[in-house]
């Protein structure tokens, strides 16, 4: 390794000041193979583009032609992995926490990503709109108000046993006819899969990709990250393997996401229009908001996806604005700081990865989640490196790890305060008893406008929706690409129809979105290893950066 400033290639800047680059003789795209079909260019690398689009067409012929084996085996995927890791999700999720939290008040935070004199690309609000967008948009609009809402049912409903076991689905022991605690404990346990833990996984895969790129002079690949523990052997078999299961956790993620997204556009055009609901209708939105999501492809990270965060960010701010104000205002920024203290409470025995009776809560909430933010981690985590150059690594892990999660809290305490408080004070159930995909809706219906606030929300659900999709095709691109970020835009749109042919195809498949959901945990697991090494390779990183601050 030497101190220098030096010149990347193929859209990836030098580091501005001093940077410990990595000399090594792998030039970026230099196993790419590049030609073209007709009009269109290509510029992939060889052989991850070929494995990983290879094994995901088969994926797709494969459940399409055996939709009730397919159905069959992503059941069983998905109950023997939560109930066999659940341990190890929980307590990796942990480690990850701890380990940003380290970095914030050591020393190590005083390293700039992208050289010492190296300036921001983006604005705060820029930037925190595109992180934020790419990150959570659609989870929170899908569980804002259902998840408040089921773990104060259940915390309500108290334990349940059979044989010896429990069969309720209440976050620890439950709250049994206690309303005040049952808010507490609910809401605690919906801020615990929203906070701390989830935003550390994308920062760790984050900071990882932005400081063996812009500081290291290494392609912007999972790869480069582990270079520090495997040296030159991270050009062949051991990072294309590293580099492909990038590819399919990132895949499946946002297919899952999207699959969320699908259903509850649907039915919020449904409750405001009589559109039918069912899988007809889900596939002509998914086919719909993919080609949307094709055009700002084609119109690149600052002329799609910047612009398209920006608004939808917007957006969400008025209609939260408009629940808080309109909703019971004091009890819900009462419920905010409450929420915020039985957070931190519960923290320590909502986290604990062992000797659970909550077995449900821990397994179909807490492991699904965990898993499902591990396989987005590859696609934010490169999301926010490409957007991130210029932060020092404390303002970079404190503005990716503790401002999203207030935000979060915020989030959860207005819509699933409000539709808490309906249940306690208006007797109002109907929220409650709704569909996951209804819930919101139902809530916003005995609200004034709520024809209007129903149409925003279906608008803040289709862009999150066409974001995630034109985040997820960049990300993808750039790691088959061999780090290239800059090529050719049909290798971007093939992702593209592919992240909404995987969507579609595990919808139609046996068991809709449980299927979703089982797919993007069996990929979690592999990834959620590659991440703990990952921390090991940061700390290597970091050190030889020091000298420089």
């Amino acid at each position: 390794m030497t101190d220098q400033t030096t010149e990347t290639s193929d859209g990836i800047p030098s580091p501005d000041g001093a940077a410990h680059i990595i000399d090594t003789e792998y030039e970026i795209g230099q196993d790419n193979l590049e030609g073209s079909v007709g009009p269109f260019g290509f510029d992939i690398h060889n052989p991850v583009f070929a494995i990983s689009g290879l094994a995901i067409v088969a994926f797709v012929f494969y459940t399409l032609a055996l939709p009730e084996q397919a159905g069959s085996l992503f059941s069983w995927l998905f109950s023997t992995v939560t109930k066999g890791f659940d341990w190890f999700f929980l307590g990796a999720a942990n480690i990850f926490v701890i380990f940003c939290l380290f970095l914030i008040v050591t020393p190590f935070g005083n390293v700039r990503l992208g050289g010492t004199e190296a300036e921001p690309d983006y604005s705060y609000i820029g930037w925190f709109a595109m992180l934020f967008a790419a990150g959570m948009g659609i989870g929170l609009m899908f569980y804002g108000v259902s998840e408040p809402l089921s773990h104060f049912a259940s915390s309500m409903g108290g334990t349940a046993a059979e044989n010896g076991a429990r069969t309720d689905w209440a976050p620890l022991g439950g709250a049994a006819g206690n309303e005040a605690d049952a808010v507490r404990l609910g809401m605690a346990a919906t801020i615990f899969h929203w906070g701390l833990h989830p935003w550390a996984i994308y920062a760790v895969v984050a900071l990882a990709l932005a400081l063996f790129s812009y500081n290291k002079g290494l392609p912007l690949t999972i790869r480069s990250a582990f270079y520090p523990i495997f040296g030159d052997a991270v050009w062949g078999w051991v990072g294309h393997v590293i580099d492909i299961l990038a590819v399919f956790a990132t895949l499946f993620g946002l297919a899952t996401s999207l699959g969320f997204g699908a259903t509850q556009a649907n039915a919020g055009l449904n409750e405001l229009f009589g559109i039918a609901v069912g899988p007809t209708t889900e596939v002509i939105l998914i086919s719909a908001i993919t080609a949307v999501a094709l055009v700002s492809v084609m119109r690149g990270l600052d002329g799609g996806v910047k612009i398209l965060s920006e608004i939808n960010m917007g957006l969400a701010f008025l209609l939260l604005i408009f629940v808080l104000l309109v909703g019971p205002t004091v009890f819900l920024l009462s419920l905010f700081w409450d929420s915020l203290v039985a957070y931190v409470q519960f923290l320590p025995a909502l986290s604990n990865p062992v000797g659970r009776e909550d077995v449900n809560f821990m397994q179909g909430w807490t492991s699904f989640y965990w898993a499902w933010w591990i396989s987005w981690s590859p696609f934010v985590g490169m999301f926010i490196a490409r957007v991130s150059r210029g932060r020092t690594v404390r303002e970079f892990i404190i503005c990716v790890l503790l401002i999203p999660s207030m935000v979060c809290v915020l989030w959860m305490s207005v819509f699933g305060g409000t539709a808490i408080y309906q249940v306690i004070t208006d007797g109002y159930t109907i929220a409650q008893e709704a569909t996951l995909e209804l819930k919101l809706f139902k809530m916003l219906d005995v609200m004034p406008l709520a024809g209007i606030t129903s149409l925003v929300g279906i608008v803040l659900v289709i862009v999150f929706f066409v974001t995630s999709s034109d985040s997820g095709s960049l990300v993808i691109d750039t790691i088959t690409a061999g780090g290239k970020v800059d090529a050719p835009v049909p290798q971007r749109a093939f992702w593209c129809i592919f992240e909404g042919a995987v969507a579609i195809v595990l919808l139609l498949s046996a068991g809709g979105l449980q299927s979703l959901q089982s797919m993007v945990i069996s990929t979690g697991l592999p990834f959620t290893v590659v991440l703990l090494i990952m921390c090991y390779a940061i700390l290597r990183g970091l050190m030889s950066e020091r000298k420089n601050t």
